[in-house]
């Protein structure tokens, strides 16, 4: 009875057989295509114009194309000159208009070379996907340039009278930006984005506003991305932490410039509580010519946001007692006098004592100026129309993890015991493991935007703190976060933060099996792709782990990291041939990339290769059309059967 119901629903989307078997047909068709590309970026720490040169030569696979069709047919200097247009053909344009080029035969030669590349990448798609694709301005002429006609005799005349045209009527420009940015559309199918797109970079507003141009993606959060979530949500410990690192990492432009959010409240409250104090401890990762207001006043709010982080933290970690945060709890063990603290059965003295907001008997109670400084900023972060609308797409396009096309995707880690087992974590009363933790912490990630009952929003906003840095995260996967330590204790050894068992876990093949058949998936071919935690390649560290089934590509797109990996960034490139990583040169600026026409360095690393190219058909998509035929063929068995009516003349 139910499947008559969905075959009648069915015929009403195809009323004839006609209809039905040409669907079949088109369907079959698209299965027979080659697999599209998907481009894998994690860890990219608000490095704006990387990023964007990263996506715009999709690691390579521009370069690659370019070199596919031109062969030895151009040279080096004349490839890179291709490239360079591709990636940034506004730029490009505006710097040969200065350099007294002979623009007229310039636009010519190019428009050929774009159009030879537009035949070719996209060629592995349907007419009616790339008909999509195509600007709106020059779709029709775009279409007709880079179909074939087998039909013409005279070819050449038919697309050399089309392109005069274009020149005649002085729309080359805006034509070879149309078709520069089309490629770069085809070139990459899917972008997975695995995590931390916020923070320690100046620019993650612009990459957001970039994502949510982006034709197709996905994304699986990160923990410091999820940190700004909860900041959008309201979640004070959230917006504490947000705060001191755009102070500590000299950012401060991302929250007034970029989001439009007033740091006024705290520059009042840091000028009055610690005029007097230097902050030396709370000291500003920027040089001072970058600061637009003054180191001495950005320390002291440094400082300020710090004391109130690590009073809301307490407090939560006192009230959520299962979240294994105790080690958050350290005011309370403060010395007042001799101004030492005790962890474990050590004392450490304080490499700052002057805290005059705290009161020892009661050490993480806000003070009526914290909370009126806490409140207004709240109130901005809830009200910033920019934030909120990023913070919508991360939920909307977003997840904890993602199974797709065989591959199992997440940020972090999955948390374990040193024997191997699955880690359980409490969440609420109730313990959970492997899969269904990432389930549960995801519903609560969601609860704290849409859930209509308070207790379980207010339960949801202390999950993304949990997410954040506690030991049972799967976004973090450490032990402890050291903030306190790191800032006011010299002993090195207080500020370790060890990881969890999953990461020498990974070195072995069951590990990476035991993770994977956890959501469903088994056999040679499926991976485990995650970020995280950086890829030290100058020691000898490989992205490659157990056996080839987990890629980690964390290389460090984030500049402070680039002196410790010895690279700026791993992405991964999944196509019908193979998938293989790239890892990558640092990145100047985007002037010298077009100034100079030179692209990232790029080293590739192969992973695997497919004997037989993939198709459409053996992607997730591919079975979801390949359930259709079926269905359709048993609409038409329906039909010749005369179990349905045609519908229709």
């Amino acid at each position: 009875m139910e499947q008559n119901k969905y075959l009648e629903y069915l015929a009403e989307l195809y009323p004839t057989i006609e209809k039905a078997s040409t669907e079949i047909i088109n369907l079959q068709s698209i299965i027979n295509l080659p697999k599209g590309t998907e481009h894998f970026l994690s860890d990219i720490h608000g490095e704006y114009e990387a990023f964007s040169h990263v996506l715009k030569n999709g690691s390579g696979a521009v370069r690659k194309k370019i070199d596919d069709v031109f062969g030895h047919t151009l040279g080096t200097a004349e490839k890179r000159s291709v490239a360079t247009l591709i990636y940034y053909p506004r730029e490009k344009l505006e710097q040969l208009r200065q350099s007294g080029e002979d623009m007229q035969n310039w636009y010519r030669v190019t428009l050929y070379r774009l159009i030879e590349l537009c035949r070719v990448v996209s060629s592995k798609y349907t007419r009616s996907k790339v008909r999509k694709a195509l600007p709106q301005d020059y779709a029709y002429v775009i279409e007709e340039l880079i179909t074939e006609k087998p039909e013409l005799s005279d070819k050449e005349a038919y697309y050399e009278a089309i392109i005069q045209t274009i020149l005649d009527i002085g729309r080359a420009e805006p034509f070879i930006i149309a078709m520069a940015e089309l490629i770069q559309r085809l070139v990459v199918d899917h972008l997975h984005i695995i995590g931390d797109i916020f923070d320690r970079g100046p620019q993650p507003h612009r990459i957001m506003d970039c994502l949510m141009d982006y034709h197709s993606l996905d994304i699986q959060w990160g923990n410091h991305d999820v940190l700004w979530m909860g900041a959008a949500a309201g979640q004070q410990a959230c917006i504490a932490t947000v705060i001191r690192l755009c102070l500590r990492y000299g950012n401060l432009d991302i929250l007034e410039d970029g989001y439009g959010i007033n740091m006024l409240p705290l520059v009042t409250f840091a000028l009055e509580t610690y005029g007097d104090d230097d902050a030396a401890r709370f000291a500003i990762k920027t040089p001072e010519e970058k600061a637009d207001i003054s180191l001495a006043l950005q320390q002291r709010m440094h400082k300020a946001i710090s004391v109130i982080q690590f009073k809301i933290e307490g407090k939560l970690a006192m009230e959520n007692p299962e979240f294994g945060m105790d080690g958050r709890r350290l005011l309370e063990r403060i010395d007042y006098d001799t101004m030492q603290v005790k962890i474990g059965q050590k004392q450490y003295a304080l490499l700052d004592t002057i805290f005059p907001t705290i009161d020892p008997s009661d050490p993480y109670a806000l003070t009526e100026k914290e909370q009126n400084v806490m409140e207004r900023l709240t109130r901005a972060f809830k009200n910033c129309e920019k934030l909120q609308k990023h913070v919508k797409f991360l939920l909307k396009q977003g997840s904890l993890y993602k199974v797709y096309n065989g591959n199992l995707l997440y940020h972090g880690c999955m948390p374990m015991n040193g024997d191997g087992t699955l880690m359980e974590v409490p969440v609420y009363g109730t313990y959970y493991q492997g899969k269904e933790l990432y389930d549960v912490l995801e519903q609560y990630v969601r609860k704290a935007f849409f859930s209509m009952e308070d207790q379980e929003k207010e339960r949801g906003k202390h999950i993304l703190w949990f997410l954040w840095s506690a030991p049972g995260s799967p976004l973090y996967g450490r032990s402890q976060m050291a903030t306190f330590e790191r800032y006011l204790i010299e002993d090195k050894e207080t500020h370790r933060e060890v990881k969890n068992a999953y990461y020498t876990l990974l070195e072995r093949k069951e590990t990476a099996e035991l993770i994977l058949k956890e959501f469903g998936l088994e056999g040679d071919s499926p991976r485990i792709i995650n970020g995280h935690v950086p890829i030290h390649q100058k020691e000898g560290e490989s992205p490659v782990k157990c056996e080839g089934k987990v890629l980690i590509i964390d290389g460090g797109f984030s500049r402070p990291y680039h002196r410790e990996t010895g690279i700026a960034g791993y992405t991964l490139i999944y196509n019908s041939y193979g998938m293989s990583l790239a890892a990558h040169e640092p990145f100047e600026t985007t002037e010298i990339a077009i100034q100079e026409e030179t692209d990232i360095v790029s080293h590739q690393i192969a992973v695997s290769y497919n004997q037989k190219r993939k198709t459409v058909g053996d992607t997730d998509n591919g079975k979801q059309l390949l359930k259709k035929i079926a269905e359709l063929k048993e609409l038409i068995g329906a039909y010749r059967s005369g179990t349905i009516k045609e519908r229709g003349n």
